[in-house]
């Protein structure tokens, strides 16, 4: 019995030995290269820079029907090359509606609910655009989280209720970072906030350039409506200017109800009249360092408004 199977080993050693070459390693499938060459077509992802731009004319009225020629684009003064281009940009809106509930503005609550349901009612696009609703005070409320139901939306802008200090900076900046900040997966998403206030601001720890900042790095463009009725501009009233023309967006000023509807509408028909175009940076550097970006428009009279730049990836 022993004999046989030590007979039977010594059969299938030769069989083995006849099917792997002696020069071969028995374990030679298992060195395998790692799978490095994968991550180099990740790089696109972070490099295309899109940038959603207004134009207008002497009158402040928007200006449709332009092409790619008729822009040049600039990064830190040096120029780029246009890879893409859209007239009255498709892209995809996320919207913050932002609304001041601090007692300063109590008497005007009412008017600037009723607003800003009509403008996501005119605005969104269901199934393409989402919103969500903010109310602050002394600490801002999500009050209702990214949707494109018009119906739930208008629920939590009527569930607002005034009272309290005003962190208005505190509440720009949780907004610009726990809400707009989307992954690099994403470059097409046009991020805008929509900002109903005063402009006042006596308890926020970050200061209005802080908040700046975030906005910048979250690529938000800020719509600022300022409810400041008095006819005079406030302190108030210039930083919301600030907020806007640094982003580009647009401030508006609604010393009456129908003031404010009107602001509302605006910044609807501007939305839907946006261009859009996208480039891939000369600058390759991953540094993040702010980056400025100039768009001129070739013909004579006209003024393009876009955010004044960009932070480029880091690591």
């Amino acid at each position: 019995m022993m004999r046989t199977a030590t007979s039977l080993c010594a059969a299938m050693l030769t069989a083995l030995a006849c099917v792997i070459p002696s020069s071969a390693p028995v374990f030679a499938a298992t060195k395998r290269t790692p799978p490095t060459a994968i991550p180099s077509k990740v790089k696109i992802q972070v490099n295309l820079v899109n940038v959603p731009f207004t134009v207008t004319n002497k009158k402040h009225q928007l200006v449709t029907g332009l092409t790619q020629n008729d822009f040049r684009v600039y990064e830190d003064g040096q120029p780029q090359t246009i890879q893409f281009f859209s007239q009255q940009t498709n892209l995809p809106l996320r919207i913050g509606v932002m609304i001041d509930t601090s007692n300063s503005i109590a008497g005007r609550l009412t008017f600037e609910q009723e607003a800003a349901i009509d403008f996501l009612d005119e605005t969104l696009r269901s199934g393409k655009d989402k919103a969500f609703v903010v109310g602050f005070d002394q600490e801002p409320q999500v009050v209702q989280d990214y949707t494109d139901d018009t119906g739930l939306l208008a629920q939590a802008i009527q569930s607002l209720r005034s009272g309290g200090a005003t962190a208005l900076y505190d509440a720009l900046y949780y907004v610009c970072k726990e809400k707009l900040m989307f992954p690099t997966t994403q470059p097409y998403l046009r991020r805008v906030i929509v900002l109903v206030s005063d402009g006042r601001d006596n308890e926020s720890e970050h200061s209005r350039d802080e908040a700046l900042s975030m906005a910048e790095r979250a690529q938000a463009t800020i719509y600022a409506i300022s409810t400041n009725r008095s006819g005079l501009e406030t302190r108030g009233d210039k930083v919301l200017q600030y907020l806007a023309s640094e982003t580009g967006g647009r401030a508006f000023h609604a010393f009456q109800a129908s003031d404010l509807a009107e602001s509302f509408k605006e910044i609807s028909r501007e939305l839907s009249s946006q261009y859009s175009l996208a480039y891939y940076p000369t600058n390759a550097a991953r540094d993040g360092t702010f980056r400025t970006i100039t768009i001129r428009v070739g013909k004579k009279g006209l003024h393009v408004r876009a955010r004044r730049g960009y932070f480029a990836p880091s690591g």
